[in-house]
């Protein structure tokens, strides 16, 4: 079996397997509170060949208010920090997603804490990098995402897995069921509702 190491370094690798059909330019809408962030971002998107800045945004209300508001600025990617005022990147990513379906959203932030990645995950995100990633590693990070993988830095990486291990069920699990409620849970995987399933075995709700 492959170590976690192994799994590490191909959930962070920074090869381009994941699609050689890329949009040109790549288009990234910066969601980003703090505004010297937020312009050195633009910059380093705008000077890069091969990527544009569509907009970039102080808080998620504004950002999903104007984000796309003309139809060739729809963002190919969303970069979302996760501390902003008012809404938080994490729970801006469902209101997005609705929006834009099919557009790839990833966290740009400073946390690395259990929670905030899962809650990130759990509601959208495609990727999740620390502020302190190089931008070599960033612009690879966004190609990336638009391309169908999920780039993470090594320790936020590293942290999902022993999230997985952690909520790993163990083998052969004895969960106690007598054979009654065995046979209403056969019911319920069936599809019988609570009513049904109460008349196939005689007993009230």
């Amino acid at each position: 079996p492959r170590s976690a190491e192994s799994m590490l370094n191909q959930m962070s690798s920074t090869t381009s397997t994941t699609s050689s059909f890329l949009p040109d330019p790549i288009k990234v809408a910066i969601v980003e509170d703090q505004r010297t962030i937020r312009e050195g971002l633009a910059a380093l998107i705008d000077g890069t060949e091969g990527f544009r800045c569509t907009g970039s945004y102080g808080s998620m209300e504004e950002a999903l208010k104007k984000i796309g508001a003309k139809t060739e600025d729809a963002p190919d990617v969303a970069l979302l920090d996760i501390g902003l005022p008012g809404m938080s990147g994490i729970e801006g990513i469902g209101p997005l997603r609705k929006l834009y379906p099919a557009m790839p959203v990833m966290m740009l932030t400073v946390y690395k804490d259990d929670e905030r990645i899962f809650k990130a995950l759990c509601a959208g995100a495609r990727g999740y990098l620390l502020k302190k990633t190089p931008p070599a590693r960033l612009l690879e990070g966004l190609r990336e995402v638009v391309g169908g993988g999920a780039p993470m830095s090594p320790e936020v990486a590293r942290r999902v897995l022993e999230l997985f291990q952690q909520f790993h069920p163990p083998d052969n699990v004895d969960y106690q069921l007598t054979p009654h409620e065995l046979r209403l849970l056969k019911l319920l995987v069936e599809g019988h509702n609570y009513k049904t399933a109460a008349v196939e075995v005689s007993v009230s709700v």
